[in-house]
């Protein structure tokens, strides 16, 4: 279960928050819990949720260790802050900063390298799934987000399905209409790495994931956990996904 702040929470807002969590959790068995700040709540995050259930991830990061740059973070200094995962290829990074499929690949590779587990995000826009372009958008994206990963790294990497049409817009995705989608994108797994890779890697899904939703989409055979937006925002809210009956 993991939370994506996106560009909101300072690191004073972000370290109450993960307390709060932790508290209001405990001792969590059943489900890895990550939460997801900007960069400039990282360190604060980290240090809120040492010795808790609670992991952090980053939103981003970029292939190289170290160069002219401007603006962007390394996965060596991610890892020095603690941070043990990262959001790699969100459908808002792809539109809105023009991230490439190659790019993203590099990314994912760059992450693995350097000890980070990489959430991989995938997803077709509400135009490609009109067009009937869902499966072709999907395939591309795993195939080359998968280009240079081994089989048996697969445990080390999750997937995230997020149809853009349905993140931040209060849409979602039937649970038939994710588990479809999730079926298709562990299909291509299995074609990019190798079956037992492809039953071995979490797929989670993501958009406008609520706790009245979380429990008729966690019993769908293929959704292993969810990636939450604006729900995650909330203590009591992100709890709730997080202990969604079982």
């Amino acid at each position: 279960m993991a939370g994506n702040w996106k560009m909101y929470k300072t690191p004073a807002e972000g370290k109450t928050f993960v307390r709060s969590l932790a508290q209001r959790i405990g001792t969590v068995e059943h489900a890895v819990v990550v939460v997801a700040p900007p960069f400039t709540g990282l360190s604060a995050a980290v240090d809120a949720a040492l010795g808790t259930s609670v992991s952090v991830a980053a939103q981003n990061v970029f292939w190289d260790e170290q160069g002219a740059f401007t603006g962007e973070i390394s996965p060596p200094m991610l890892t020095s802050l603690g941070v043990r995962w990262v959001i790699i290829g969100h459908s808002e990074r792809r539109l809105l900063f023009g991230e490439t499929d190659q790019g993203v690949a590099r990314k994912v590779r760059a992450a693995l390298d350097h000890g980070l587990l990489p959430i991989l995000c995938v997803g077709e826009t509400e135009e490609e799934r009109e067009a009937g372009l869902t499966e072709e958008r999907l395939a591309s994206q795993v195939s080359k987000g998968l280009a240079d990963v081994r089989p048996d790294e697969a445990q080390l990497l999750t997937l995230a399905y997020e149809p853009v049409w349905a993140i931040g817009t209060g849409k979602t995705a039937t649970p038939e209409i994710a588990q479809e989608a999730i079926s298709f994108v562990r299909g291509r797994v299995a074609a990019a790495l190798d079956p037992e890779a492809a039953q071995v890697i979490r797929i989670l899904y993501g958009g406008s994931v609520k706790p009245d939703n979380i429990g008729e989409l966690m019993v769908q055979a293929d959704i292993d956990g969810a990636l939450v937006g604006g729900a995650s925002l909330d203590v009591e809210s992100f709890a709730a996904i997080v202990e969604y009956p079982r």
